[in-house]
């Protein structure tokens, strides 16, 4: 398991978001990405898992092939989830590759693909 502070994580997640091809970054609409300690019962509820270790990001929101009306809309939010990642890791370097893997994840559900989708790729 590795431990990272707060902000060092948060950078982790911010260079995944910057990796990101300009054309999907200047895609993202209304949507914040945060980072949570662990997913609370109710992420885990939402996600049909029981084991919070096995939560490492959840999209909140409308997908962008969703939304008709969208105007004054509270914006999405994808969490990555610091502790599940890090206790899955065995070194930073797997938590680097991890929290990318998941931060594309979740924004590939808010361009609209479902999990299904995302099992046929490395990012599933």
């Amino acid at each position: 398991m590795v431990r990272l502070s707060l902000r060092e994580f948060e950078r982790l997640v911010l260079k995944a978001l910057d990796s990101l091809p300009l054309p999907i970054r200047h895609r993202m609409d209304n949507v914040d990405v945060v980072v949570g300690e662990w997913p609370s019962p109710d992420d885990l509820e939402e996600a049909d898992l029981d084991d919070r270790h096995d939560l490492f990001g959840l999209y909140h929101g409308i997908p962008l092939t969703e939304r008709t009306h969208y105007d004054m809309a509270l914006p999405d939010k994808l969490t990555i989830f610091q502790r599940p990642i890090e206790a899955a890791c065995a070194t930073r370097a797997d938590v680097v590759k991890e929290v990318r893997v998941t931060v594309i994840h979740e924004v590939a559900h808010h361009f609209g693909l479902s999990d299904a989708e995302l099992d046929q790729t490395e990012y599933g």
